[in-house]
């Protein structure tokens, strides 16, 4: 199968993962309401966890499937050698720090513009993964998994193909933000999206941004799950300490 065929029956079930999950996740509340007797609150954190696992679960086979259609579906780079894995997990580990630092300057940079920081979906997964922490394979695992092949292989490298990198980079970053639906913070979101991009780049190999991606989001969901910590202001410094070291 070509590539451009492998591209759209990736991007057609990831689309329809999207909007199963809804109808998924309402069946989901009505179960945990009728057979837990739950509050119809507390149902909707557990049903749209659960939902969105379920879907993930579903997903994944498929799109991994269609990954190994065609032997030369990850050869998207025509000059450099892959990496080695010790230097693979290094760069998904700097990634992440990249990523993080990049996004404090864009914060930076929002708030000169009257951006106000925080982000409503970020922290409305946390309340949902407090109340049902099956959501957590989602954040952590499956949201990896699936935007890494969407937008860095399916997306970038792509456009990379008949491009360069930065229009490649830049792009699929946008989409990257644009995607998340918060377009107030589109540069907070696009700068871990450039940052995937060259580590791909880099690299040569998907599992690179994928380690960072998942460090990323799994720093996010400690974030969320433990306030209290983190709005103390030594453990802020020390935080911003260990980031610039």
């Amino acid at each position: 199968m070509k590539n451009w065929k492998i591209y759209i029956w990736i991007i057609a079930i990831y689309i329809a993962m999207q909007f199963t999950s809804v109808p998924v996740s309402k069946g989901m509340i009505s179960y945990f309401q009728n057979t837990f007797g739950m509050e119809e609150a507390d149902a909707k954190y557990f049903g749209f966890a659960w939902g969105l696992f379920i879907v993930n679960i579903i997903a994944a086979p498929p799109i991994l499937y269609m990954t190994t259609r065609n032997k030369k579906f990850w050869d998207i780079f025509k000059t450099g050698k892959k990496a080695s894995i010790g230097k693979i997990i290094l760069w998904g580990v700097l990634g992440l720090f990249m990523s993080m630092a990049g996004q404090m300057i864009a914060g930076i940079i929002e708030l000169a513009f009257g951006v106000m920081p925080g982000s409503e979906n970020t922290a409305l997964l946390g309340e949902v993964a407090r109340m049902s922490p099956i959501v957590i394979f989602s954040i952590v695992i499956f949201a990896p998994l699936f935007e890494e092949i969407i937008f860095r292989r399916v997306l970038f490298g792509g456009i990379y193909a008949k491009t360069n990198f930065w229009v490649a980079a830049l792009i699929s970053a946008f989409v990257f933000a644009v995607v998340h639906g918060e377009l107030h913070h589109t540069l907070i979101y696009m700068v871990p999206g450039i940052v995937f991009a060259f580590l791909y780049y880099h690299t040569k190999s998907i599992l690179a941004p994928m380690i960072s991606h998942l460090l990323m989001n799994s720093f996010a969901v400690i974030v969320q799950l433990n306030p209290e910590v983190f709005k103390q202001p030594e453990t802020i410094k020390q935080v911003f300490i260990f980031l610039l070291q």
